[in-house]
């Protein structure tokens, strides 16, 4: 980890974290026994998007970070201050759990300036002709695979989510 990073985390979080929230914290590279389940607070959560703030600030308003994979399925942290791309996933559905903050999520329509990133994956300007709806705290929104989004954050606005990529196709 770079100097600015361990600064960053001497900033944002507390000289001793307690053991809930060092036995939250992913590992990488660390097994779990079978059975095991994960979890992660709001507080944690919270703690993580203050971080990505920071990094988004000295980068193009934008961080995101794996929390976990797993077999099917994905546990993903974002931190947004500007729109994101127009995306489409051929093979994932996208489930956003809005912990803070307030955006617009455009859904459906086409994809302006479409260009295949990789397998199954598509990224454009924008999403044109597709259904608007506003998130905020507390949402929960499933972008099935396949279909074209966008995340919209309007002016001095910011939103940070939780979220889960899922295995569809």
């Amino acid at each position: 980890m770079d100097a600015f990073s361990n600064d960053l985390l001497k900033k944002l979080l507390p000289a001793e974290p307690d053991a809930d929230a060092l036995a939250a914290m992913p590992r990488a590279g660390g097994k779990k026994p079978a059975g095991d389940s994960d979890h992660w607070s709001t507080a944690l959560l919270l703690e993580r998007a203050a971080y990505l703030r920071e990094l988004a600030k000295n980068g193009g308003g934008a961080e995101s970070e794996t929390l976990k994979e797993y077999p099917r399925h994905c546990a993903m942290l974002s931190f947004r201050s500007r729109d994101g791309e127009a995306e489409v996933h051929e093979n994932f559905a996208d489930v956003f759990y809005v912990l803070d903050g307030r955006a617009t999520l455009v859904t459906g329509g086409t994809v302006a300036g479409a260009v295949r990133i990789g397998p199954g994956e598509t990224r454009g300007t924008s999403v044109e002709g597709g259904t608007r709806q506003e998130l905020r705290a507390g949402d929960v929104a499933h972008v099935p695979a396949g279909m074209p989004h966008q995340m919209l954050v309007a002016g001095d606005k910011t939103i940070t989510c939780l979220v889960i990529k899922i295995q569809e196709n």
